[in-house]
């Protein structure tokens, strides 16, 4: 299958990766994040490495309803609508608007009107590099449908089309050394899983720290991958499917989290909802983040990529991990306030004007 009609943009000069190191420091008494240079010359010279995304893509269908239907039913929609979204296109969108260095994604799309759709609204987003986005001619666009109630709470069902058929056996070498030279590599579960073994193993040999967020596909994730896994990151319903224990409550969430600590782990980053989030570093105290509530939640679609994408973000930073979530729940207490995953992607300083006036209270 041909898989090399690529986007071509001149590629952004990766610096060596930094060092990843474990643990949890003090909440931070003030905002330390600066804001993105202005001068390009002085972006480039500051600029930690970049961030990797290798992810899905999917074109969103977006249809507005009271209620879920109930089986054999029909349910009129108020509204639909088509956007651009898909965990690995979300998690670079968000990279994009709010690292200080460049952020890429890796995935494959179909040559066809979502691909192109897809393209575009990643080129909008700005920050995005789209240079290891690939069109696979023998298979569609990944797609979506996104029920979306009034309350911003929604389901989604996932048509995977070329994020899962688009990959030639072996990932391309070049993928591969753009991420032997990231800060951090961000993966997904809505791309096959021995992609994601291949480029985890590229990134673990170069000490590069990966995190897997634990969305997408409804199975058993692989030892093999896990083993790679620097940082785990699922929500609480993904834990418990994942480790076939309850996480109704803190302390079987932690119990969970110190499950995935034997399957070889050492890090859990869990997204609570409306609870916040927790880290779980093996040896170590949770570490705890309250949401910032928003003034209006309107979409939820994109706010566990954006928490775990601003995590990494501020990881890249080296900012201490518990600093790194609060930027994280900044960003996503701005992601639910907008309609649409990649629509609702905040910037840099919007976060950090938001971070700045939960301090001040």
């Amino acid at each position: 299958m041909a898989l090399e009609a690529r986007l071509r943009l001149p590629l952004a000069g990766p610096t060596p990766a930094t060092a990843f190191v474990s643990g949890s420091n003090p909440k931070p008494s003030h905002v330390s994040f600066s804001l993105k240079p202005t001068s390009t010359s002085l972006a480039a010279a500051n600029a930690p490495p970049p961030i990797v995304v290798v992810g899905s893509a999917n074109a969103d269908i977006y249809v507005e309803v009271n209620r879920l239907p109930l089986v054999g039913e029909t349910v009129a929609a108020s509204a639909g609508h088509s956007l651009a979204g898909g965990k690995g296109a979300n998690q670079a969108a968000c990279g994009g608007r709010l690292a200080m260095g460049p952020t890429y994604l890796v995935a494959r799309v179909g040559d066809d009107a979502n691909g192109r759709l897809l393209e575009g609204a990643l080129a909008d987003a700005g920050g995005v590099r789209l240079d290891r986005v690939a069109r696979a001619p023998g298979a569609p666009s990944g797609h979506a449908v996104v029920m979306l109630m009034p309350d911003g709470q929604n389901s989604i069902i996932i048509v995977g089309g070329a994020n899962m058929e688009g990959w030639a056996p072996e990932v391309d070498p070049e993928d591969l050394d753009l991420i032997r030279q990231a800060g951090v590599l961000l993966l997904q579960r809505e791309i096959p899983d021995w992609v994601n073994i291949q480029v985890a193993q590229a990134a673990k040999g170069a000490g590069v720290p990966v995190i897997l967020d634990a969305g997408g596909m409804d199975a058993p994730v692989p030892r093999e991958l896990l083993e790679l896994v620097d940082i785990f990151s699922p929500n609480e319903t993904e834990l418990a499917r994942l480790t076939g224990m309850l996480t109704e409550t803190f302390e079987q969430i932690s119990q969970a989290a110190g499950a995935c600590h034997k399957m070889g782990v050492k890090e859990v980053l869990v997204k609570l909802g409306s609870q916040g989030s927790a880290l779980f570093v093996e040896g170590e105290e949770p570490i705890r983040q309250a949401i910032i509530p928003a003034t209006e939640v309107v979409d939820t679609t994109g706010a566990g990529d954006t928490f775990t994408s601003a995590f990494a973000v501020a990881l890249v930073e080296g900012k201490p991990k518990k600093e790194c979530m609060r930027f994280a729940a900044a960003a996503a207490s701005l992601c639910v306030r907008v309609k649409g995953a990649i629509p609702s992607m905040p910037d840099r300083e919007t976060v950090m004007s938001l971070l700045e006036s939960v301090q001040a209270e």
